[in-house]
């Protein structure tokens, strides 16, 4: 009940602040079933639920990654590297990737060979429990930890700039390079409508002064929970 009336919540927030060329439609189901949202950034930081977090409990092993969903033997981490290669590796044997050549977004680098790369989880999984997932089932967890429905979830970077970012929110930590902190932001919001997560107080301010730097650009959010 918890889960769906906080869906409930949500979506008939955006939906109030959608602007008129927008659209907010969510489709009914017991647990709220997917719906799609197309809106602003700046109107979808505001339909977020403001909750202090909680990370009682928290062990990374409850979210299981990365696995291989349509068992072509490449898991979820693989499936990342492929799609955003900028030059493609070679694929040999269980799914081994050598050569290839990928753009760190975070700090603005090329990364020769995929040793040199983390996928990360945009919206970290520390993060994602401090902000409901604590109260998901072990299979949403899963799918969230493992999410190739949108682009925008996971990212290869370098693995210095995913290291230093560790399970930090944008109150604290930003990527090294100015030229990606827009789409950060956008990309850290979408992901918590998406999967209907709350933002504490420093976090909201923090997007909130970030995005006064950045255009009011749309979104388009297909819900997964």
């Amino acid at each position: 009940m918890r889960t769906f009336a906080r869906t409930t919540a949500l979506l008939s927030a955006i939906a109030a602040l959608a602007i008129p060329t927008a659209t907010a439609q969510a489709a009914s189901g017991p647990l709220g079933s997917p719906g799609d949202i197309t809106t602003t950034v700046q109107y979808a930081l505001k339909a977020l639920p403001t909750a202090d977090e909680d990370r009682t409990g928290y062990e990374r092993t409850s979210f299981k990654h990365w696995t291989d969903a349509d068992k072509d033997g490449c898991n979820t981490r693989a499936e990342v590297l492929k799609a955003e290669a900028f030059m493609a590796p070679e694929q040999g044997p269980k799914c081994k990737l050598t050569g290839g050549r990928w753009y760190s977004e975070y700090d603005d680098q090329y990364i020769d060979g995929a040793s040199g790369l983390d996928v990360d989880h945009r919206v970290p999984l520390a993060e994602a429990w401090d902000s409901g997932a604590s109260s998901w089932t072990a299979a949403e967890r899963q799918a969230y930890a493992n999410d190739l429905g949108d682009d925008r979830a996971l990212i290869a970077v370098s693995a210095k700039s995913n290291r230093s970012k560790a399970d930090q929110d944008p109150s604290t930590w930003m990527p090294p390079a100015v030229s990606d902190h827009c789409d950060y932001l956008r990309d850290w919001i979408v992901v918590k409508v998406r999967w209907q997560l709350a933002i504490d107080p420093a976090e909201r301010a923090a997007l909130s002064e970030g995005l006064t730097h950045c255009p009011n650009a749309p979104v388009h959010v297909t819900l997964a929970r």
